[in-house]
């Protein structure tokens, strides 16, 4: 689910304070019982680190969360990002990272190397404080760890993955171009004979995009 944000909260992300004031908030907004549960979020870039989206890709329980890298960064494919911010909540206040967490990254990373969207942060947060894996040089350790090296045929089937989400999102981009040159055609009040030249459509196919 991708968090509506303002246009005040789609800032440049200099330091882990500035990525915190926002995420902390959407914490915020949550209702109480949410609260208490963990949030699993995916925050893409853009090139001058301009915050593009943030997606809340799971929601799990009070002490645990399942994530899948390629939800994590299906998103960050569909809209351009050049790299990536993961952050994730702690319900207890505790910001120490588990071997979880750190394990949960360190596929994370690996999986970005091949999309070239790398992870330049993970937070883990509270609705006081936060930890930033960067800022005490748990990403840097991390990025040196052999350990989530894919073999050859897991890289295939990601590159495959992110092709597949790729196509999507060209047939997305065509359907809305011809929404749009539905709606546009209809309000010039063009003929359905010509509008169905115009975009290949059937009458029936025309009009449940009125």
């Amino acid at each position: 689910m991708t968090i509506k944000l303002s246009d005040e909260q789609r800032i440049k992300i200099l330091n882990s304070d500035d990525l915190y004031a926002v995420m902390q908030n959407i914490l915020l907004r949550e209702e109480k019982i949410d609260q208490e549960k963990e949030h699993f979020w995916m925050i893409g870039l853009a090139t001058n680190n301009r915050i593009l989206y943030v997606e809340l890709v799971s929601l799990g329980s009070v002490n645990g969360i399942t994530i899948e890298p390629m939800n994590v960064f299906r998103v960050a494919v569909l809209k351009g990002a050049v790299k990536a911010i993961i952050a994730h909540n702690h319900p207890s206040g505790e910001l120490k990272p588990s071997d979880a967490d750190k394990d949960l990254t360190d596929r994370l990373i690996q999986v970005g190397r091949i999309l070239n969207i790398p992870i330049i942060d993970h937070l883990i947060i509270s609705t006081n404080s936060y930890m930033s894996f960067a800022d005490t040089g748990l990403l840097e350790q991390l990025e040196r760890s052999i350990r989530w090296v894919p073999a050859f045929e897991l890289v295939d089937r990601i590159k495959k993955e992110e092709k597949k989400i790729r196509e999507q999102m060209i047939v997305e981009e065509k359907e809305k171009a011809v929404k749009k040159i539905v709606k546009n055609a209809i309000k010039e009040g063009l003929p359905i004979s010509v509008i169905e030249k115009l975009t290949g459509l059937t009458k029936e196919e025309i009009a449940k995009l009125r």
